[in-house]
C-alpha cells in the first residue's frame, strides 16, 4: 500500500491521543508524510502524555492544540479518528471532499483510576497501541 501524502489525526481534545499519533508518525516517517492533529475542542497537552512520550525520546511539550476550525488546509488524504465524537465530525467534513476516514477506537487514558503509576500505565498502553497501529498502517520504508 502506497503511503498517503498527508494524514490528519483527530480526537476529542487534541491533548493526548491525536498529539501522540501525530508525533509517532512524524518520528516514523519524518517529512515523507505531512502530518497534523486536531480535536473537537482544544486543551493543553496532558502532562502524563508528555511524560510517556518522553520515555521513548519524543518531546510533546511544544504541541499546540487546535480544533478542526483552526486548520489552515483541510485537504488530507487520510483522516484517522481516535474518538467517536471526532469520527462524526470527520465524516461531516469529508462529505464534500475525497478523503479516506478511518476510525481507530482508542482508549481515553484520562478515565483510568488508581495510583500515578497505574495511570501512567494507561497512557503507555495508548502510546504503544498507536505505535503498533501506525507501523502496520503506514510502514516505514526498508532500511
Amino acid at each position: 500500500m502506497a503511503l498517503p501524502g498527508s494524514v490528519l489525526f483527530a480526537c476529542t481534545m487534541n491533548s493526548i491521543r491525536s498529539p501522540m499519533a501525530e508525533a509517532l508518525l512524524k518520528h516514523i516517517h519524518g517529512r515523507r508524510i505531512f502530518v497534523d492533529s486536531v480535536g473537537l475542542r482544544a486543551a493543553p497537552v496532558d502532562p502524563l502524555a508528555v511524560e510517556v512520550m518522553s520515555e521513548i525520546g519524543i518531546d510533546l511539550r511544544g504541541h499546540r492544540a487546535k480544533t478542526f476550525d483552526d486548520l489552515a488546509d483541510s485537504s488530507f488524504d487520510v483522516i484517522v479518528t481516535l474518538s467517536p465524537e471526532a469520527q462524526h465530525r470527520a465524516v461531516e467534513m469529508t462529505r464534500i471532499m475525497a478523503c479516506d476516514v478511518e476510525y481507530w477506537q482508542t482508549f481515553d487514558p484520562t478515565i483510568a483510576e488508581g495510583s500515578r503509576e497505574q495511570r501512567l500505565a494507561s497512557y503507555r498502553q495508548v502510546r504503544d497501541y498507536l505505535a503498533a497501529r501506525l507501523r502496520e498502517r503506514f510502514p516505514a520504508p526498508p532500511g
